[in-house]
């Protein structure tokens, strides 16, 4: 078994790689299989045939897509779905925002919102502010 970010062998029980600290099945730009480079968006490795999943592996526990998405569509507005997802930056200005205004530019928080609630629906957004994967 081999890091998937840096090409390093890791032993099968650990949980992370020892060399470079990224979580065990995160990363894209080595084979998992022989630890030969891939080339950029390849679906298998040139050298072993082994199928490349460059997806993000959720955790036990992650975060669900689905939640995010939604909060960020009902939400939005109140940066509900940047709370959830850690950014809490993102979501005290979306607060602030809709809030200091007397809800008149609450309009323009909840278009972010909903802009972002669809992009995590669709995997444009998929990690928590820690770089956790969404679960689906």
């Amino acid at each position: 078994m081999y890091c998937k970010n840096c090409g390093s062998a890791v032993d099968p029980q650990a949980a992370v790689c020892v060399k470079c600290g990224t979580p065990v099945g995160q990363g894209g730009k080595f084979c998992g299989n022989c630890g030969n480079e891939l080339a950029p968006g390849a679906a298998v490795c040139m050298s072993c045939g082994f199928a490349v999943n460059n997806k993000p592996v959720a955790a036990p526990g992650a975060k669900s897509k689905m939640a995010a998405g939604l909060l960020g569509i009902f939400l939005g507005a109140f940066g509900v779905h940047n709370f959830y997802l850690g950014f809490k930056g993102k979501a005290i200005a979306q607060l602030l925002i809709s809030v200091l205004s007397c809800f008149t530019l609450a309009v323009v928080s909840e278009v972010w919102g909903l802009i972002e609630g669809i992009m995590i629906l669709c995997g444009n957004i998929n990690t928590d502010a820690d770089g956790n994967a969404l679960a689906d």
